[in-house]
């Protein structure tokens, strides 16, 4: 699983605005079908509301991607901080199952795929993912578990 900078590194750039992190926080793409499925997803399993989201098209999204050396515009652009450490790809969906407990905890399997086999996966589903599950406004849902979490 790979790490991405230094613990809490984001607290130190200029470029990045302050923000809650404390707790988890995912970075995900606010016009995606997927995304708003999996922000809800989120929110339905998070029972301790720990969670926060931040969309990719906001300044702060774009900000604390480029942090990461990411592009914002790239759509295998999906990040998740938890304890001060970022994670992207399939590697953030099993740090985010592990994090909501329970079956969830059952995506850690996806350590045995190797690497290189898990990011290609990711890409394919990433880099199709309007096609297959459509357009969304995730800060247009009316669900209020997902507006309470939502940083821009």
């Amino acid at each position: 699983m790979r790490v991405l900078n230094a613990p809490f590194s984001w607290r130190d750039d200029p470029a990045v605005p302050a923000f809650p992190d404390t707790g988890p926080v995912t970075v995900m793409d606010a016009t995606c079908g997927l995304c708003a499925r999996g922000a809800k997803w989120i929110a339905r399993n998070d029972h301790a509301a720990e969670f926060r989201i931040i969309p990719l098209q906001s300044e702060l999204g774009h900000a604390v991607m480029r942090h990461f050396g990411m592009d914002p515009s790239d759509p295998l652009s999906w990040l998740y901080l938890e304890d001060g450490l970022g994670y992207s790809s399939l590697d953030a969906t099993i740090k985010v199952g592990a994090r909501l407990g329970g079956v969830w905890r059952g995506l850690a399997a996806l350590r045995v795929v190797p690497q290189g086999l898990r990011d290609w996966a990711y890409g394919v589903v990433a880099r199709n993912r309007y096609k297959v599950m459509g357009r969304a406004d995730l800060c247009g849902l009316p669900d209020a578990d997902i507006q309470k979490r939502l940083l821009q």
